[in-house]
Parts: structure tokens; sequence; C-alpha cells
């Protein structure tokens, strides 16, 4: 029999930020920055991944945020899930709040950062996965460890043969086996591999460069980029011709863009 939803988490989507116990997040300056807090892994159980879905919508429906960091507060990016919790009898609840925050990072239309600067396992390997951006330290390792334990990764099956091909795919999920931020780094895992003490200011200069830039526009081309995969060439192309024909120039900033480039200024985006 399965359980019904806790009350306390089917409430969830109510909380503000302020109330969340296994999230950071803090609003400033266009940027959310979601901090994972749950020592000492990070092990993602039912409440924490309610909070984290939550703070992606909070932050996906805020117009002054134009992007979202993704970092932690432990020595773990994360563990993967609490399997306390991953019983038969909560496997479904588990799932859907699993889902929960997967769909929102993938159809948040603002860029997402992750920040990883220690072993990303299982859940945690596939949080960075579906980041946008992985900026990442030699600390850092990825794997998807389920095939040990009876199960496959659904998520990491999905998303892994874009990110690094098929046969890579396979042999991550049919072994189990760690990468290494090295190897990462050169199989597409992760945008860039720094020293740790280098880690703050590259993740500073990344997310003021995105900063930068139209909000709006950021998703327009985060949609158009997304929204293209598995099509054909020629589909996708209509796809982001359509976005930019349809939609991108309905926007106040593309034209100040335009007339920025033309009067040689810096465009004065309004972010609409």
């Amino acid at each position: 029999m399965i359980e019904p939803v806790n009350e306390e988490f089917a409430t969830s989507a109510k909380r503000t930020p302020d109330e969340f116990k296994f999230v950071k997040l803090r609003c400033d300056g266009g940027v959310a920055r979601m901090t994972l807090s749950r020592p000492e892994h990070n092990l993602l159980n039912e409440a924490m991944l309610r909070e984290m879905a939550d703070g992606i919508t909070y932050a996906g429906e805020r117009d002054d945020v134009k992007l979202i960091v993704l970092d932690s507060a432990c020595k773990v990016f994360c563990g993967g899930i609490d399997v306390g919790e991953y019983t038969s009898q909560r496997v479904f609840q588990m799932l859907d709040a699993f889902h929960a925050t997967f769909a929102g990072m993938l159809e948040l239309g603002k860029p997402v950062v992750c920040v990883v600067n220690g072993p990303a396992i299982g859940g945690g390997a596939e949080l960075a996965a579906f980041g946008d951006l992985v900026i990442a330290t030699p600390k850092a390792r990825f794997a998807q460890p389920e095939i040990s334990i009876g199960i496959f990764p659904p998520l990491a099956s999905t998303i892994l043969p874009f990110l690094v091909g098929p046969k890579i795919a396979l042999e991550l999920v049919l072994t189990g086996e760690p990468v290494t931020a090295e190897r990462a780094l050169d199989l597409g895992m992760v945008n860039r591999l720094v020293p740790e003490a280098q880690l703050e200011k590259t993740v500073e200069d990344l997310v003021s460069r995105i900063n930068g830039h139209s909000g709006p526009v950021l998703t327009m081309a985060k949609k158009a980029i997304l929204g293209g995969m598995g099509l054909s060439l020629r589909d996708g192309l209509k796809h982001s011709m359509n976005i930019f024909l349809n939609e991108l120039y309905r926007l106040e900033d593309s034209q100040e863009g335009l007339r920025a480039l033309v009067e040689k200024r810096k465009p004065n985006w309004k972010n609409r």
C-alpha cells in the first residue's frame, strides 16, 4: 500500500525560501544562489527535493532573476538519493519530488550553473548533468552506481547520450564506475575545470558575464538550444528561427541591442 503524501510536503509549494530547511536560497543582483545544505553528504530526501523544486519555481518566476547558481555547503556536492526513504512504500512520492526538481531545471527558462567541488553521486551526478553549465574542481567526481544495487538511473540514461554519446553513456551506466573531473571535462560533462583556489573567482566571472546580458534573451537562447535537441537539423532550424523571428524581435531589449550596436555604446537592458 502506498502511503499518502505527507501534508507537510504537500503544502511545501506555499513556503518561502526562508522557511527551507535543507536548501539555502538567496536572490541578489539578478542571481539566485541555491545552496544544498543537508550535512554531511547532501542526501536527497523528499523534503529536500520539494524545497529544490519550490526554489527553482520561485527563482524562475522572479523577473529580477536572470540565472541560478547551484552549489553545496558540504564537502560532497550531492551523494544521491537517501536510501532510507527510497522504499517500495515511498517510491512514487520520491519519484514525483525527484521529477519535479529535474523538470524544473530543464523547463526553467533561466540558465542554471552548477558548481561541483566534491563527489556528485547518483542523483547528484544527474543534478550536474541537468545543469546548463558546470564548473568543477579536481575534487569533483561523477558516478552513476545504481546498477550495483539492481536499478538504473532513469534521468542519467536519458540525458547522458546527449552529453557524451551513447557508447560512453552505456559505459557509465552499465559499469557504475566513477569519472574523474579531468575525464568529465574531456567528455563534455564539465565546462570548466579549475583549481579550488580559483573556483570562487571563476564562478563570479562567469556569472557576471551571463548576468550582463538581457534576461529574456538568455531565456530564449536556452529555449532554442534545448528545444532543438533530438530534432532533425531542418526541424531544429525551424524551431530556432521561429523563436528568433516571432518572439525575440518583440522584445524591447533586442531593439535596444541593435540601437546600441549602431550607436557604438553599451546596451541599457530593460529585461523585457
